[in-house]
């Protein structure tokens, strides 16, 4: 199956979880940051895997722009895939910050909701930990995303 990771990242996690799951993909998935995406990179893709940090509650500017500037259609009858890096709600200590992050969710829903409007089959969607808005992953969460990508396949 050809998979295509395309990715974004501000401090590098949501990087080395797209480096993890394409490495799990083996030969047949290319890696790609968003900025460097060709038009044609979509052609031949059967799995499309898009990830982004959550900046905000939401995907980073890039890979908002990139999914919206899709034509219309233009993933039809591809199966995707939407993953994020994030701050998990229960490590969250202030009450009102909790209620936000509980209230605006993550980069992979709003990743979820761009990919279908394209007219992709979104077939999962995945959260990975860091313990602080800059980093570092937490423990285990490379294996975890490998092991993600593994069964995805």
């Amino acid at each position: 199956m050809k998979a295509l990771v395309v990715y974004d990242s501000v401090f590098g996690n949501t990087e080395k979880i797209a480096q993890a799951i394409a490495g799990a993909l083996g030969e047949t998935a290319q890696l790609i940051k968003v900025n460097q995406i060709e038009d044609d990179q979509l052609n031949e893709v059967e799995l499309l895997l898009i990830g982004s940090p959550t900046r905000a509650f939401r995907p980073t500017e890039g890979i908002v722009n990139y999914l919206k500037e899709l034509p219309a259609g233009s993933l039809a009858g591809k199966k995707a895939v939407a993953f994020d890096t994030r701050i998990p709600l229960e490590s969250i200590d202030n009450k009102f910050l909790r209620g936000m992050v509980k209230m605006g969710g993550y980069a992979d829903k709003t990743i979820t909701k761009l990919l279908e409007k394209k007219g992709a089959e979104v077939v999962a969607s995945e959260g990975f930990v860091v313990l602080e808005s800059e980093g570092p992953l937490a423990d285990g969460e490379l294996e975890r995303s490998a092991q993600w990508a593994k069964n995805l396949a």
